[in-house]
């Protein structure tokens, strides 16, 4: 990792070079995808078939793309007691950070005559995309518990998840440990961006879903803003990332290890440190170098540092913030003394980890808040995966004669200013005009 100081041109152009490496659709690759979805609209089940026979699992039909009861609970006799012990103490912390998200419809009469309200109604239902995972060996549990709790507290009446078989036709037993756990209603063994055009516009089998929440790869994300519009979605996500802030009270062994937890997700992961401390960034620095050589995913983890990773030395901790905010990180922790005081400085970032016994793997797995979170600077006006992806918000208005007559000239007024005519003879015709 090279250390910058901030600012200057050399850490205004590591900057941009970290700006810029967020979801590039390739007009070929869109193209392409739009392809896949609209094969999908048309066959349906076979064209999802067809897909999975071609990259995932060569013997699968139309038979095997729901998994089946048997399958569910063969899953649950084979995991380890310690993985569903430790599930189940994720899961009931998700859901208690999720609970306190929920809204109740309201209504106001606080001008006379007239009474005004939400109704707040979850969608009918939601599909959760699960990526395989390293070919189904590495599955990615967390995504099941924080995509379905929220969509279950919201009141979602059916939850239909859909993720890639391993070669053998199968879904990974963990996976359906936690599905089952979290209350989805249905699982699929489709993938990438044929699945989400089989949740988008439903299939055979598959229903038609309102919502579709869930990470992927590049084709999946493509995918997910075609349909946009068509359903709901969560957000369009892009490479992970971590921004640090630290002074010379931060433990350098903690905030390397925490870096580089990022930065072994891909080569397009993004992880920071800002810091008011030379001595810290230059140990900080040791560190990372030193821990690389001890992880699996350490190649991973050496090419996303190297491509865009970076340490900045600022003046003080106001112009740490100021760094933090301009880049609007996914993750942001801090490690300085008295943080709690600082939290006012913040603007922008999808979570914030307070203290150095906070790493953000706390907040992927087991903490209670959404590990669901914008990146690439979309932290800037969007928000971590929420009840609210899965709530209609919807106006009720009512006006009795004597509100309708007090508001009717305005209402006329501005309608004639639009040039709307029929807007304006809705309302004089109450009038008798």
């Amino acid at each position: 990792m090279e250390i910058y100081t901030y600012p200057s041109n050399a850490a205004t152009g590591r900057l941009k070079a970290i700006a810029g490496r967020g979801v590039a659709f390739d007009e070929a690759l869109f193209e392409n995808v739009k392809t896949i979805l609209k094969d999908v609209a048309s066959r349906g089940d076979a064209a999802l078939v067809d897909y999975a026979n071609r990259f995932d699992a060569p013997d699968l039909t139309a038979a095997d793309l729901e998994v089946t009861p048997a399958e569910f609970s063969a899953a649950e006799s084979v995991v380890e007691g310690s993985f569903m012990a430790a599930m189940e103490r994720a899961a009931e912390q998700i859901e208690g950070f999720h609970r306190k998200q929920l809204r109740k419809s309201w209504i106001t009469t606080d001008r006379p005559g007239t009474l005004l309200g939400q109704i707040f109604n979850p969608v009918e239902t939601a599909g959760v995309y699960v990526p395989g995972g390293t070919g189904g060996d590495t599955p990615l549990v967390s995504t099941v518990l924080m995509n379905a709790i929220p969509a279950r507290i919201a009141g979602v009446n059916r939850i239909i998840m859909v993720t890639p078989s391993r070669r053998d036709g199968t879904v990974n037993p963990y996976m359906l440990a936690a599905a089952r756990r979290v209350g989805v209603d249905a699982v699929f063994r489709v993938g990438s961006a044929w699945a989400i055009g089989a949740l988008a516009y439903g299939t055979e089998r598959i229903p038609r879903c309102d919502v579709i929440v869930g990470p992927g790869n590049i084709y999946v994300t493509i995918a997910k803003k075609i349909v946009s519009g068509t359903v709901g979605i969560d957000m369009i996500a892009g490479p992970s990332e971590v921004l640090v802030i630290a002074d010379d009270s931060a433990n350098p062994e903690f905030t390397a290890a925490d870096l580089l937890s990022q930065a072994e997700h891909d080569t397009l992961a993004s992880a920071v440190l800002v810091t008011t401390s030379r001595p810290l960034a230059e140990a900080v620095v040791a560190a990372v170098t030193r821990q690389t050589a001890h992880l699996t995913r350490k190649d991973i983890a050496r090419k996303s540092l190297e491509n865009y990773g970076a340490v900045f030395v600022v003046s003080d901790i106001p112009a740490a913030f100021e760094l933090a905010n301009r880049i609007a990180p996914e993750h942001l922790e801090l490690h300085i003394e008295a943080p709690f005081e600082h939290l006012g400085r913040i603007r922008n970032a999808g979570a914030v980890f307070v203290g150095q016994f906070t790493p953000e793997p706390i907040g992927d797995y087991i903490a209670g808040p959404n590990h669901v979170l914008p990146t690439a600077g979309t932290a800037r006006f969007s928000s971590a995966l929420s009840v609210d992806n899965f709530i209609k918000k919807t106006s009720l208005i009512s006006y009795s004669e004597t509100a309708f007559l007090e508001d009717a000239p305005d209402v006329i007024r501005l309608a004639e200013t639009e040039g709307l005519g029929a807007h304006a003879h809705s309302v004089r015709i109450r009038l008798g005009q």
